[in-house]
């Protein structure tokens, strides 16, 4: 099993950035793709970005492009979310994700594991 454990989520307001941190363990081997979903209120679970477990590149998805950034520390096991300029929309639990394939994009059932979810709250 991989264990997945997200960090960061909070309360803040709109305009501010928060960083996600997601530290993949247990039989996480190194080179599993790893990706944040996000699930608004009423809303069906969305791909939000996602990283390749064999070099740095990562895909984040284009109607958040400008603002969310992602990025992996590969040492670590850990995969980051930069978000900045957060609005009230961007209210949601952000989950983590990672996948036996080394480099996937945004299909959920592409992905294996998943944590249990961090919230972010952003109010007006």
């Amino acid at each position: 099993q991989v264990q997945l454990i997200e960090s960061g989520g909070g309360l803040v307001q709109t305009g501010d950035s928060l960083r996600l941190s997601c530290t993949a363990s247990g039989r996480f081997v190194g080179n599993e793709a790893m990706a944040w979903f996000r699930q608004r209120p009423g809303t069906e679970r969305e791909f939000v970005a996602t990283s390749s477990g064999a070099s740095n590149y990562t895909f984040v998805a284009v109607s958040m492009r400008n603002r969310f950034t992602a990025s992996r520390d590969h040492a670590r096991n850990t995969l980051y979310l930069k978000m900045t300029n957060l609005s009230p929309e961007d209210t949601a639990v952000y989950y983590c994700a990672s996948s036996t394939r080394t480099t996937v994009l945004g299909a959920a059932n592409l992905y294996t594991y998943w944590g249990q979810g961090t919230q972010v709250t952003v109010s007006s």
